[in-house]
């Protein structure tokens, strides 16, 4: 408990993958109701849907990615560093 109130291990990683599922999640459920939403069924909704869904994911991934590469980077200084 101590490393975390004294900031020598960090909170946040573990948070930004707790987000990155709930981002993730968001993206497969926003795909699946632009596929079947208002409006009827239609093969260009569909095709959208699906775009929605893996680009959401895919940027949902990304920006969580470089937000944890931050972290590392910021780790491996803190190593330099008590060296």
């Amino acid at each position: 408990m101590k490393d975390v109130l004294f900031f020598e291990n960090m909170l946040t990683p573990k948070i930004i993958t707790f987000v990155y599922w709930l981002l993730l999640f968001a993206a497969v459920i926003g795909g699946v109701s632009s596929m079947f939403g208002f409006g009827g069924f239609s093969i260009g909704k569909f095709f959208m849907g699906i775009i929605y869904a893996i680009g959401g994911a895919l940027a949902a991934r990304i920006w969580c990615e470089l937000l944890i590469v931050l972290f590392k980077m910021n780790e491996a200084l803190q190593e330099i560093r008590h060296k």
